[in-house]
């Protein structure tokens, strides 16, 4: 089959095309061909020589993918060949096929395009374990989310806002910005034109955020602190500024606040299928009958996937960025 490999760490240029073994099909494994992969951060830093796949994983860079069931394991009962699903993968979905566990998978609702479910399940996962497993998020109370133009951005908007909470935004420019708006966030701001704790405190009459959900990291922490509500809690998946934090403890004493940093990848697999689970249970619901989509930026062919990095590390798309065999 074929995949994108990194043999060299480097630029987008170190993105190869090749061909590689088919993989096996565990007792409890499904195979998919695949119809589209989401471009995720985390692939950047693996294309860098940053982050690379766990141990025992496919080596090449896809956190997420969609496509149909072509094969199932002896022991699998949730899929049947044929069936429409999204899958969480540790590795491996810039390719033709990927294998999964089949408890790591979603079906795609008929009222859902296949290949835009390729967008749909890292971010579901990642948001639904942070902003609800993990900080409790509750109708009436406000979060933040940077980055909202983002593909984890647009799917925190909607989520929060189905679940009868607050949302306000950070993003770079005003036309972003109108996404996010049109997505449901309430309260808008241009981090390049606004100091976001100030606005964020203005627009809440002093409150702050009871829950931020944060991709920048160290940078953004003491304003993030400055930003939150009391009892509130500071969910960081990313550490995109790559600056070391800094901050006065006393203010985040004052305000009994928490912050918690988490990744998805490198979870015990345990953990992630409850994440799925959960997913399953209380969100795809809203993908079922529409009221919750993953917004799609572009798609790709795998012959342009170094395209495809460009555009992200550009930060011009908004949403998901999607790869098409």
């Amino acid at each position: 089959m074929r995949a994108i490999l990194v043999n060299t760490p480097g630029g987008p240029d170190a993105l190869s095309l090749s061909t590689v073994a088919t993989l096996p099909v565990g007792p409890r494994d499904i195979r998919l061909e695949v119809a589209a992969a989401g471009v995720n951060r985390a692939d950047i830093s693996q294309r860098l020589g940053r982050y690379p796949s766990p141990p025992g994983t496919a080596q090449w860079p896809g956190l997420e993918v969609s496509g149909v069931v072509s094969e199932t394991g002896s022991d699998v009962s949730r899929f049947a060949v044929g069936d429409p699903v999204c899958a969480l993968l540790a590795g491996g979905g810039y390719a033709d096929e990927a294998v999964v566990h089949e408890d790591l998978a979603l079906p795609v609702p008929d009222t859902l395009d296949l290949v835009d479910a390729a967008g749909l399940i890292e971010t579901l996962a990642t948001v639904w374990s942070n902003v609800f497993l993990n900080a409790g998020l509750q109708t009436g109370e406000t979060l933040l989310v940077h980055g909202g133009s983002s593909g984890i951005g647009t799917t925190a908007i909607q989520l929060a806002r189905l679940a009868g909470a607050r949302v306000a935004v950070t993003a770079g420019s005003a036309a972003k910005l109108d996404v996010c708006r049109e997505l449901g966030a309430d309260i808008l701001i241009n981090y390049r034109e606004q100091d976001f704790a100030a606005a964020l405190l203005e627009a809440t009459d002093g409150q702050g955020a009871d829950v931020i959900l944060d991709i920048v990291g160290g940078a953004y922490l003491a304003r993030n602190i400055a930003a939150l509500a009391t009892n509130g809690r500071i969910m960081v998946i990313a550490d995109q500024g790559g600056e070391e934090a800094t901050f006065a403890m006393g203010k985040l004493m004052a305000k009994r606040g928490r912050i918690w940093a988490t990744t998805l990848r490198y979870r015990p697999f345990e953990e992630k299928a409850a994440i799925i689970e959960a997913v399953r249970a209380d969100a795809l619901p809203w993908v079922a009958d529409g009221r919750f989509r993953p917004v799609i930026d572009s798609r790709y062919s795998f012959a342009d996937a170094a395209d495809a990095h460009r555009r992200m590390e550009s930060s011009e798309h908004v949403g998901k960025i999607l790869l098409v065999p």
